[in-house]
């Protein structure tokens, strides 16, 4: 009877009308830039391009994929993606299985979990931080720009609470079987945890293709940026000269077309994995927000 209420479908009506809104006011953007992309040169350049492509031409995305600079940088931030996540899941899913422990088992655990959590408040800031990786010989390599954000403290205290959540009861029946905790979390554990895990694998691949920073401080050749610093000199810096080497064919073509086709290029590789984690998604985050 509650369901058949007019309060609740007046509240049901509205809440479909701002979740459409709020859908279409990141779905608009994304459509104007393929727009963009896909229109000549002369309204690209004079702003007369909305939802629909003028003049339809593939010719931003042949000087792209064309660009040597762009496709390696996008090689860079696949090979950074794929290292990144790789160790960010395995850093965070075994010291998330730890700190799930009881004092009983972990006696150190509250410890090491504020430990961590403060480094989630406070940094040492810009300058030490590149210091320290200058001392460590990492300037100029794929490390500098993995290791130093490889330990999510957000995704870990998710894991976290996940984990002890999972019933205690299945543990207890692996280690009466002979298992040790290793290969508790490997046959047990694991299996029942995959939103939480495709949750946190999500979280770590936006983030990894995402980050620009790290690239521009850390990296002095702009050849070896990753994507999202190559797009950030040409975006925000406005230096096109990454673009294209050659002057004659940037003429003949807007630096707004090439630009929007390397920024919906770049978008790609996450919006193809995004469907196939999105059903864990939400899940994921309930389970691994609430503590037992």
């Amino acid at each position: 009877m509650y369901h058949k209420t007019p309060a609740y479908r007046t509240f049901t009506v509205f809440n479909y009308l701002i979740l459409g809104l709020a859908g279409l006011l990141c779905l608009l953007p994304l459509v104007h830039i393929l727009a963009v992309s896909f229109s000549a040169k002369a309204p690209a350049d004079n702003h007369l391009v909305g939802m629909i492509p003028v003049d339809f031409n593939w010719t931003s995305y042949q000087k792209t994929i064309n660009n040597p600079n762009f496709v390696h940088a996008l090689g860079i931030s696949v090979f950074r993606t794929i290292l990144g996540v790789s160790i960010t899941m395995f850093e965070i899913t075994l010291a998330a299985y730890a700190l799930s422990k009881s004092k009983l088992e972990f006696r150190s655990r509250n410890i090491y979990l504020w430990f961590i959590v403060f480094t989630m408040l406070f940094s040492g800031g810009l300058i030490p931080s590149y210091l320290l990786i200058r001392k460590l010989h990492l300037v100029n390599t794929i490390w500098a720009l993995v290791l130093p954000q490889s330990v999510a403290v957000f995704s870990l205290i998710l894991l976290m609470n996940f984990f002890r959540a999972t019933p205690k009861e299945l543990e207890e029946s692996a280690m009466i079987e002979g298992a040790g905790y290793f290969r508790t979390l490997v046959r047990v554990v694991l299996p029942i945890s995959l939103p939480s895990l495709a949750t946190m694998t999500l979280l770590s691949i936006v983030g990894n293709w995402n980050e620009w920073f790290s690239g521009l401080i850390y990296i002095n050749d702009y050849r070896n940026y990753p994507m999202a610093t190559f797009l950030q000199t040409i975006i925000v810096q406005q230096d096109f000269s990454k673009i294209n080497p050659n002057a004659t064919e940037m003429a003949l073509i807007s630096t707004r077309t090439v630009k929007s086709a390397q920024i919906f290029i770049a978008m790609l590789p996450v919006l193809m994995v995004y469907p196939f984690l999105q059903r864990y998604f939400v899940t994921g985050l309930v389970l691994g927000a609430v503590k037992e």
